[in-house]
């Protein structure tokens, strides 16, 4: 299919070919779901902890009388249903994180790029190279390109001068090639790659 080029001061610069295995994919949100949950899983922390019976500091003696106090028997002021004592089955310190198959998770990454072109949501560009970082002219350029929430795809190495002047810009991300995930593609508006990041990840999911 194909696809308009233009310059980051938004003018023409060609057409290109996308690939429509890449690009043209069906769009499966099952599997867009799998992989969203799958990435957040992975960057929780895990660190949630309550305290176990063994871990309440206390007395081990028991409370009072088994009988005749006329109140239910008790065998540690630790327990859970003891005021200051243990939680009864409360979270503990672990790896949220779970498998999911490589395909899949290839297959994701090319649903999310053909869920964007398919909604006429991906801007190619020619290059993102910058003479000077400067935040200013960069968010000038980005409006003429009527970008305000997108993701900025380069190849191998994002441009140091570019990657300085969007780094303080709400709502832009800038990221190289291979740092490219469904979950950041889904929640801004525009996708945007360089014709270098374009012939990478075609060169990888094909």
């Amino acid at each position: 299919m194909k696809c308009d080029v233009v310059t980051i001061d938004n003018k023409k610069a060609g057409s290109l070919d996308l690939n429509d295995g890449v690009f043209g994919a069906p769009i499966r949100r099952d599997i867009l779901a799998r992989m969203v949950n799958w990435q957040r899983a992975k960057k929780r922390a895990g660190t949630h902890k309550t305290k176990s019976v063994s871990e309440i500091s206390g007395t081990g003696a028991k409370p009072f009388n088994q009988k005749g106090t006329g109140r239910a028997r008790q065998g540690s002021l630790r327990s859970a249903q003891m005021r200051g004592g243990a939680i009864a089955f409360g979270p503990v310190v672990r790896d949220h994180s779970h498998k999911l198959p490589r395909k899949v998770r290839q297959l994701a990454l090319k649903t999310a790029l053909s869920t964007k072109q398919a909604e006429g949501k991906i801007l190619v560009l020619d290059s993102i190279k910058l003479d000077k970082p400067k935040t200013k002219d960069l968010i000038g350029r980005l409006s003429k390109l009527g970008l305000d929430s997108a993701l900025i795809i380069d190849g191998p190495e994002v441009d140091a001068n570019f990657g300085r002047a969007a780094a303080n810009i709400p709502g832009i991300d800038v990221l190289p090639q291979q740092g490219i995930n469904v979950y950041d593609i889904l929640r801004r508006d525009t996708l945007v790659l360089t014709k270098q990041a374009i012939e990478h990840l075609e060169a990888r999911l094909k």
